[in-house]
Parts: structure tokens; sequence; C-alpha cells
């Protein structure tokens, strides 16, 4: 089958006036003399879609995200390059595109209805699953200007799922739906694509992308950084977040009065990591082996609820650190950063190292009871305080590990709280309204 969507060297660009008297002067000389600028939000981007694949988008806030949605959704045209796009196609791009606000929410089901394509007919079957799977209420009947931002998203996502699309495009619009709709959008997207409908979704919530995601595009400022399999390019992805987030915060620590630096080696180094998915850092140090133990130092090869266990990190200094931070992350199945520590969190201050030094750090750690899942380490040393910091290095997912069921009952959601539970009222049959005082 041919590929839904395609896009051949497709590049798109705005013009930016100084002014609004440089607009007019260029409409006055009839676009004949040139004076704007030319901001290109995308450049040379190809790539296709294949059916009922969930394609997603990611990048930093400016990257071409919604420029590449629009042109997918028939919005925008190209400025150079060509872009096809077969079948129908519903999108929940901006909040209440496509709505007229002095319409009712019935009447722009209809009129939205009617653009893609549907009778009369046919709308007024779909109305009354439409109207359920909004949850507006009598809102339906007043006019959309009178709508907060959650309920329009709430109707245009309905209107979106029930005109059965070929392809659905979903922008950031949810992220102002309140919890409960959007778990019921994201179990309707899941629905859609196990009926082979193709979903480009766009997101920042790396969660869902992880989830959902076949493919995944990362752009960045306009052109694409990487292109593949959604773990690969979100491991990337959030590497690169992380090393410029440290960039930013870079700056040149002083060398701590007092303190001078002296030669120094860990009594038991590390030297195995059993992954590495990527590694990012200026290289100033090194992440040298890490592992995982129970309270008694055996190497463990699954984890427990309610257990202690030790995760050991060795480091090895390549130039002077002057504040070093030995950590980790701890990540669940979905690569989502569940948890995390590091020395400085934890109260202990490392001495400065030279160039040669090593240093094994243990984290004792009491595990909760947590759902049964794959959860990864992954280890970093850095060379600054909680705030101000540089990354020497950092290793994605070095050790994964199964977590192990409880045998205290089922976990509701992610993690079991500690909790006591008291009856204060005693039920009696021949006292069936006793109430506690």
């Amino acid at each position: 089958m041919p590929p839904v969507a395609e896009f051949h060297s497709v590049s798109k660009s705005y013009p930016i006036y100084s002014s609004p008297s440089a607009r007019l002067k260029e409409l006055l000389t009839l676009n004949r003399f040139s004076f704007h600028s030319d901001f290109w939000a995308l450049r040379d981007i190809t790539f296709d879609i294949q059916p009922g694949e969930t394609f997603c988008v990611i990048g930093e806030n400016g990257s071409g995200k919604s420029t590449l949605l629009q042109i997918l959704a028939g919005i925008l045209a190209p400025t150079t390059g060509t872009s096809t796009v077969r079948g129908r196609v519903a999108a929940l791009l901006e909040l209440g595109s496509g709505f007229n606000p002095e319409f009712t929410g019935r009447d722009n089901v209809f009129l939205n209805a009617a653009i893609l394509g549907l009778t009369t007919a046919q709308t007024e079957r779909l109305y009354p699953d439409i109207e359920a799977f909004a949850e507006i209420g009598s809102f339906i009947n007043q006019p959309v200007k009178t709508y907060s931002s959650g309920m329009t998203v709430r109707l245009a996502f309905s209107v979106a799922i029930h005109v059965s699309p070929d392809i659905l495009l979903v922008d950031e619009a949810l992220a102002v739906g309140d919890i409960y709709f959007r778990q019921r959008c994201m179990r309707k997207v899941h629905e859609l694509r196990n009926r082979g409908v193709t979903v480009v979704f766009v997101s920042h919530s790396i969660g869902d992308v992880k989830t959902i995601g076949d493919r995944t595009l990362w752009l960045d400022h306009g052109r694409i950084r990487e292109l593949g399999p959604t773990d690969t390019v979100v491991a990337h992805y959030l590497a690169a977040m992380a090393q410029k987030d440290s960039a930013y915060l870079e700056h040149k620590p002083t060398r701590r009065a007092g303190l001078p630096l002296t030669s120094t080696s860990a009594p038991e180094v590390l030297a195995t990591i059993p992954n590495i998915d990527h590694r990012h850092g200026d290289g100033r140090a090194h992440i040298l082996g890490i592992a995982v133990y129970d309270e008694f130092a055996n190497p463990l090869h699954y984890l427990t609820p309610d257990s202690r266990i030790i995760v050991r990190i060795s480091a090895q200094a390549c130039e002077p650190l002057d504040h070093p931070n030995v950590g980790f992350i701890l990540r669940n199945h979905m690569g989502i950063d569940f948890a995390g520590t590091n020395t400085l969190r934890e109260g202990t201050e490392l001495p400065p190292m030279l160039p040669g030094d090593t240093v094994t750090v243990d984290f004792h750690m009491e595990l909760p009871t947590i759902y049964p899942a794959h959860f990864s380490f992954s280890p970093a040393i850095a060379d600054g305080n909680l705030i101000h910091y540089k990354m020497c290095d950092w290793v994605d997912n070095a050790i994964t590990l199964q977590m192990g069921p409880t045998g205290s009952g089922p976990i509701y959601g992610y993690i079991h709280l500690p909790c006591k539970v008291e009856v204060n009222a005693r039920l009696n049959p021949s006292q069936p309204h006793a109430v506690a005082r």
C-alpha cells in the first residue's frame, strides 16, 4: 500500500516585517520590492507515513512541529517541496481551530462534519455519540465563545474521532484538558490505532510518545534531527535536553577554601556497564561501572518490592573536578523518570578529584511497593552543585531489572503508599445507623 502521507523536500517560510509600514510599502510596490525577511519554520523535510502507523513528532518549542501538522492538515501549503496526503484527515490542532465562536457547539459539529465530507444524515447519526463523549451538557447549545478552553477541546476531540478519519492529527491541544478527559482521549487513540487508523501525534509528554509511537521524528530548528524507532529517538532527545540544560547552567566553579586537590582512589572499583543506550557529557569524567545488590551485597537479577538494595556506581576523573557529584535516574518501562538521587541531594559532599582519581559510591535504598515492570538505572557524574553543574558523563539505561510481584495484593496505580486503616465506627446489625462519637 502507498504511504498515507509523503513529504519531499518540504520547506515553509513566513515573512517577517519590521513594522506595519514595511508591509504596506511592499503591497504598494505590488511585491516588486521586498521589505521583509524570511523566517524558515521548516527546512528540507522528507519523510513518509505508512497506513496504520502511529507517527510521533517531538522537539522544543519553535522547532516547527505545529507548522508540519498544519501542512499535513492542508491548512498551510509548503513554500517549496511537495506534500501528499491520502484519505480523510481529522485534525485536533490549535485550540478551537475550525470552530466559529458565534455558532453553538451543535452547529459547529455539523459544520466541521460537512467540511470533512459527511452528509447531514451521517452527522445526525453520529451526533448522539459526539455529544455523549464531549460531556459538556447543556453548553452544546450555547455559543462556543462561552466555552472554557477545556470544554472547547472536549468538543473538538469528540468530533475528530467520530468522523471515521483515515488520519488523525493530534497536537498539544490535549494538554489543556483535565486528567479524566485526557485519559479517555488516550484510550480512544489506542482504540483508533487498533482499528488501523493512522495517528500523527505531537506532544511534549515523552511518556505518551513512548507508549503509542511506532516511529518518531525529532525536529530541531525546523530541520530533521533524527527519524527512527521511538525508543532510540526519544533516548537521544532526552540526552540532548539534559546536556542543553547543564550547558545553560554552566559556570566556572571555584575550588573550595581549605580543601586542596589530593589524589584519591576507591577501595573497590566496578568496571562493567551492562548496557549503553546512549551516553553524553563533556568527557571530564567517566562512569566506569554500575551494579545493583541486595542488602547483603549479593548481585541482584530482579527487584523485589519492599526490599533493601544497594546501587553501586564507580566513576573516574579525566580532568580536575572541583565539585564531583555522582547519582542516577530510575526509569520505568515507558521511559518516564520515576525517581532519582545523587550524592549532593543526599547530603554527601565528595572531595575534589584529580585526573585518574576514582570514586565508588553506594546508594542504600528501601524500595517501596511498586507495580511489576522493568526499571532501568541511568548513572551519571557531574561537576558543580544541584543548580549549577556541568554534565561529565551520563549513561542511559545502563542496567535494567524486572520488578517482581508483591505478595501483599495488587498495586493500584504506580506505587502503594504506606497506609494505616482505622475503622472508627462499630457496625452492629441491631444498630444499623450507629455512628462513631
